[in-house]
């Protein structure tokens, strides 16, 4: 399989009461419980609404000379000039309308994809699960048709 190419949100992991891992696709974790926040406080809701709807749009791009780049759609409601100002600013950097923060180095090892990141001894991280997906934490992506 060549990893080069677009990769978008498929699921994401979450931890049941029962301490097992389980993926939700998108509408799941749109609706799943906010245990973490209080759901009565309608402010934190909708914030964290927000920051769902921005992870479920993820993209991550895999290009051949090597790099891997995180792509985060613009949040809901940002109008061009404040984008425009935010680039001419250095505030953000913008890849194909969606956001990026740097880059990642990734490469090929026995089938798999590796990418480096700072949570390893060694710096590189296996990224791929032999299942057709790409992982990063625990957000899912498949190729993009």
């Amino acid at each position: 399989m060549s990893y080069v190419g677009k990769w978008v949100f498929h699921s994401i992991g979450t931890i049941t009461d029962s301490d097992e891992m389980v993926y939700l696709g998108r509408e799941d974790y749109l609706k799943s419980p906010m245990p973490y926040i209080d759901e009565t406080d309608e402010e934190a809701v909708a914030d964290e609404q927000r920051e769902r709807k921005s992870m479920i749009g993820m993209q991550i791009e895999i290009c051949e000379d090597g790099k891997m780049y995180m792509l985060m759609p613009l949040p809901d409601g940002v109008c061009e000039d404040e984008v425009d100002a935010a680039v001419a600013s250095g505030e953000i950097t913008l890849r194909d309308d969606m956001m990026m923060s740097g880059f990642e180095s990734w490469e090929e090892r026995d089938g798999a994809l590796w990418y480096t990141t700072e949570l390893s001894e060694d710096g590189w991280t296996q990224g791929s699960d032999g299942d057709g997906f790409i992982f990063f934490m625990t957000i899912r992506f498949v190729k993009a048709e």
